[in-house]
């Protein structure tokens, strides 16, 4: 029976008031609490470690949820997870995790997501963080996704994380083979004392193969933020790599871009970019009736958009 407090964290991580449509995991506190396969959908628990195998047959379509909630203090989660799309599949899957410390204890949850992508199919991954909890103990999410991108297969990341997580160490590893396409689009806001990093590496290694990183965030407060993405190229190839931040107050913010390339007909952009909200922009909506509290919020949640 999900509680009021899941309800709401699933709300935060997954956009659901309920239980999931279609197949899907919920797991909660260290343990699977609620499981459904479908069809073509197979969701298997792991033998020999704690996480959960997908399988997802060969042209099938539909939605898997597979969020992770903590409601506890003094508690650390570690979860494998092993995805297969099938060739010519089309799949939205939905991961993300929601912590509620209530307590002086670190809440800590590490997940590992091994995902294959085969030939021809289509996935589109959200995975969401967020934190929340009246107590002092801290709340720290440290995932890492590795991607391998079959031929002609085509996967789209949406990676975000705004507001509530203490400290976060996310890394992105993935191959893309022929033809075969990536996107990454990632969000981050970070106040107050938190830490964030996070590493990407892609490499493409098939001919005519592309990708495209896009990074957003916001620094406020004495917070500190890394990204590090790097883009290799082994073969005919294109990249393209974008990270704009906003600093605010006393943040720190690194970004270190890095486009690397062994076939002379490689094609592989970069660009970056550190900056604090523009004066005329506050200026255009507070002569709109707005405060500068509620113009700077709004510049904020438009370029995290």
């Amino acid at each position: 029976m999900l509680t009021a407090l899941d309800r709401k964290l699933l709300k935060e991580v997954a956009d659901l008031h309920d239980h999931p449509p279609g197949a899907f995991n919920i797991r909660k506190d260290g343990e699977g609490i609620e499981r459904r396969s479908l069809p073509g959908i197979e969701i298997i628990p792991k033998k020999d470690k704690p996480g959960i195998d997908i399988i997802v047959e060969a042209g099938k379509t539909g939605t898997v949820h597979i969020p992770v909630i903590l409601t506890s203090t003094d508690l650390q989660d570690l979860v494998y997870n092993t995805i297969e799309i099938g060739e010519g599949a089309d799949i939205l899957l939905v991961a993300g995790c929601g912590i509620h410390n209530p307590g002086s204890g670190k809440s800590q949850h590490d997940g590992v997501h091994e995902i294959n992508i085969r030939k021809n199919a289509r996935l589109r991954y959200v995975e969401k963080h967020f934190g929340e909890g009246e107590g002092t103990g801290q709340r720290v999410l440290n995932p890492k996704t590795v991607i391998r991108v079959e031929e002609k297969a085509y996967a789209e990341l949406e990676l975000v994380q705004i507001r509530g997580v203490d400290t976060t160490s996310r890394v992105t590893e993935a191959n893309v083979e022929a033809g075969g396409q990536l996107v990454m689009f990632e969000r981050l806001l970070t106040d107050g004392e938190q830490f964030a990093e996070s590493v990407m590496v892609v490499k493409l290694s098939g001919a005519a193969s592309a990708a495209r990183i896009v990074s957003r965030s916001v620094a406020q407060g004495s917070s500190q933020q890394i990204f590090k993405p790097q883009l290799i190229a082994y073969a005919a190839a294109k990249g393209h790599v974008e990270c704009d931040s906003i600093i605010m107050d006393q943040a720190v913010v690194r970004s270190i871009p890095e486009i690397w390339a062994e076939h002379g007909e490689a094609e592989l952009v970069h660009e970056a970019a550190i900056g604090k909200i523009a004066g005329e922009q506050l200026m255009k909506l507070m002569a709109l009736g707005l405060t500068p509290e509620e113009a700077e919020e709004k510049i904020i949640s438009g370029f995290l958009t």
